[in-house]
């Protein structure tokens, strides 16, 4: 569903109507569609070095919910677009939904893209650890990325990569050099969660090119 609009003001509309038009007006071989977390990543040195030339988009919305991007892409998001792979990141602010009920929700976008992009791959990065101190939020999102690896792992042309390992310090704390706000990742941060969906993608839009000759060093 779209959001609610609290504040009057429509932002929330406007981006999604921005998103549509990039459909139109930008080639794309990835695809980042998700909540403030990918948002954020836009913003950051790890984007402009490692995404941007990698021809992405990104749909990211602060605060997305799993039933948001849903909406979103069965409103035309991933409409007039042809990407070899979409990476999504969703289920962090369903604060109300069981672990179960948000991987189900996660499911079903990934059938929806599915049914739009059958021959896409399809990223889907862990839930991140949020809060400074141990939290039932951080226990939940826990659970969720068991289910996660248990059943998406499973789904076909869907790859399922593991960002969330070292923010958790031994006393149980995240460092704000990681998580400036213990939720939206810093440069530092991105680079440790992201690296491993970078290695993913160069694998990914890769994989279909010859073999190249390798040229001995001189």
């Amino acid at each position: 569903m779209a959001v609610e609009d609290p504040d009057g003001d429509q932002r929330w509309m406007s981006i999604h109507n921005r998103f549509l038009s990039e459909t139109r007006e930008k080639d794309a071989d990835v695809i980042f569609i998700g909540d403030s977390i990918i948002q954020a990543l836009q913003h950051t040195d790890v984007w402009n070095e490692w995404f941007a030339p990698l021809h992405c988009l990104n749909f990211g919305i602060h605060r997305d919910q799993v039933q948001n991007v849903l909406w979103r892409i069965q409103n035309g998001e991933l409409d007039h677009v042809k990407p070899k792979v979409i990476v999504l990141h969703v289920g962090t602010n369903n604060h109300s939904n069981s672990p179960e009920e948000i991987v189900n929700g996660i499911t079903e976008i990934i059938n929806i893209i599915n049914e739009k992009h059958c021959n896409t791959y399809i990223v889907v990065p862990t839930l991140l650890p949020r809060g400074q101190y141990p939290n039932p939020i951080r226990e939940r999102l826990l659970q969720v990325n068991d289910l996660i690896k248990k059943q998406i792992s499973q789904m076909p042309k869907v790859e399922v990569v593991v960002i969330d390992n070292g923010f958790v310090q031994p006393d149980g704390t995240i460092s704000h050099h990681d998580m400036y706000d213990y939720l939206l990742l810093t440069n530092a941060g991105c680079r440790k969660a992201f690296e491993p969906v970078y290695e993913m993608l160069l694998q990914l839009l890769n994989e279909d090119e010859p073999d190249k000759e390798l040229t001995p060093t001189k």
